[in-house]
C-alpha cells in the first residue's frame, strides 16, 4: 500500500525535504501544506508535492507520515490540532524545530507516536523557491526519541537527504545547540547592537566594521521571528550559560583590572588552540561558511574576470563583496560559496588561472 507523507510548512526545509523524500521514495504520495496561498500555489505548479490538500487536517487524517517544518510555538499548535482529529492508527508524527526539550515533552500528552527531529542545515535563501535536494547533504540530522522503536521508519523516509543521523536526549539537544549556536547568536547580536550604539557617536567606526567585524558577528543577519522563538523555547538552558558567560566576562575584566599579562595570555592561548582543532567546513551546529578571499589589483575589470572564470566552470556565488579595510594597491575579494566542493575547485582555478594570491580561511 502506497505511503501517505503530509509536509506542513513548505519554506526552505520543508520544501528541501519534499524534494529529498519525492527522489527517493517515488511511490510514495507526497502531500504539502503551507499557510499561504501563494506558496500553496507554487507547490502545485512545480509539482513539488502530488497534492496539496484543501485544508492541513484534509491532508493529516490522510497521512502515514506528518511532518510539521514550522517554528516551535507554531508546532505546538499543530500538534494540539492533530490531538483532536481522527488520525490514522500507526501514524508517526515528527518535526524540525530548532528547540527539542519544550516540543518532546508537549508531545507527550497525545495518543499518537511523534519523535523530534533537527535537520542541521540552513542557506542563505529562504522560501520555498530556495528548495534544494541537497541542502542536508552530510549535514547532521538529530532526532530525539523518547522510544526509539519507529525511529528506523524516520531513517529511511530521510535517507534521500543523504544526512548524517545522530540521536540524543531532547535535554543533551538543547544543552548542546545552546551552547554552539544560540549563545553564539545572542552574542554577535549583542555586539552588532553595541557597536551600533558606539557608531551614533564615532561614525568612522561604520565604515571600518565593513570587514573583518562584519565577518565574525554575520550570524547576526539570522531570522529574528525565528531566534525569538528558539531563545524563549530554550530559556532555562539559555540563562545558565548566559550566567556562565557573564562570570568569564567578569574575571576578564579583573584581569585588565590588575593587569595580569599572564592569565590574559593563557585565555587566548587556550582558545587559540581550542579552536585550531575544529573541524574545517563541516556543517554543525552553524551551517559552515565557504568564503574564498582573493588578493585583487585595482583596475577596471578584475571582479568582472574572476567571476567570469568562475561563471564559466559553472561555480555559483551566493556572496561577493570587496573588503575595503584598508588603503592599499591591491584590495581583497571575498567570495562565498555554496559547499565545500565549490570553494575548493575556485581555489584551484584561481591558482592555475591567474596571477593572484587567494586563500581559505
Amino acid at each position: 500500500m502506497t505511503q501517505r507523507i503530509l509536509i506542513a510548512g513548505l519554506g526552505l526545509i520543508g520544501a528541501s525535504l519534499a524534494k529529498c523524500i519525492k527522489k527517493e521514495h517515488s511511490k510514495s504520495y507526497l502531500m504539502g501544506w503551507d499557510h499561504c496561498p501563494a506558496t500553496n500555489e507554487i507547490a502545485r505548479q512545480t509539482s513539488l508535492v502530488d497534492e496539496v490538500p484543501a485544508s492541513f487536517d484534509q491532508g493529516a487524517v490522510q497521512a502515514d507520515f506528518i511532518l510539521l517544518a514550522l517554528p516551535v510555538e507554531i508546532t505546538k499548535t499543530y500538534l494540539a490540532r492533530l490531538g483532536e482529529l481522527s488520525l490514522k492508527p500507526n501514524v508517526l508524527v515528527t518535526d524540525t524545530g530548532s528547540t527539542k526539550a519544550e516540543i518532546s515533552q508537549y508531545a507527550q500528552q497525545f495518543s499518537f507516536d511523534f519523535i523530534g527531529g533537527h535537520p542541521m542545515a540552513g542557506s542563505h535563501k529562504s522560501g520555498i523557491q530556495a528548495a534544494d535536494a541537497d541542502l542536508f547533504e552530510n549535514a547532521y540530522y538529530i532526532f530525539t526519541p523518547h522510544d526509539t522503536t519507529r525511529l528506523p521508519e524516520l531513517e529511511v523516509l530521510f535517507s534521500g537527504t543523504r544526512a548524517k543521523y545522530v540521536t540524543l536526549s531532547p535535554e543533551e539537544h538543547d544543552q548542546i545547540t545552546g551552547m554552539l549556536s544560540h549563545l553564539p547568536h545572542i552574542i554577535a547580536s549583542g555586539l552588532v547592537n553595541q557597536a551600533d550604539t558606539f557608531n551614533q557617536h564615532h561614525p568612522r567606526a561604520q565604515q571600518l566594521a565593513a570587514g573583518g567585524f562584519r565577518d565574525i558577528t554575520r550570524i547576526a543577519s539570522s531570522d529574528p521571528r525565528m531566534w525569538t522563538d528558539i531563545l524563549l523555547s530554550n530559556r532555562q538552558t539559555l540563562l545558565t550559560m548566559i550566567e556562565e558567560w557573564q562570570d568569564r566576562m567578569s574575571t576578564i575584566a579583573k584581569w585588565l583590572q590588575t593587569k595580569d599579562e599572564a592569565a590574559i595570555y593563557a585565555f587566548f592561548e587556550s582558545a587559540k588552540e581550542t579552536r585550531d582543532q575544529l573541524p574545517i567546513h563541516q556543517n554543525g551546529a552553524i551551517p559552515a561558511f565557504y568564503d574564498l578571499f582573493i588578493d585583487v589589483p585595482d583596475y577596471s575589470g578584475v571582479v568582472a574576470e574572476v567571476t567570469g572564470l568562475l561563471g564559466e566552470h559553472h561555480l555559483s556565488l551566493i556572496n561577493l563583496k570587496i573588503l575595503e579595510s584598508r588603503e592599499e594597491i591591491h584590495g581583497v575579494l571575498q567570495i562565498s560559496f555554496k559547499n565545500q566542493t565549490d570553494l575548493l575547485l575556485a581555489e584551484q582555478l584561481i591558482n592555475k588561472k591567474t596571477t593572484y594570491t587567494c586563500r581559505i580561511k
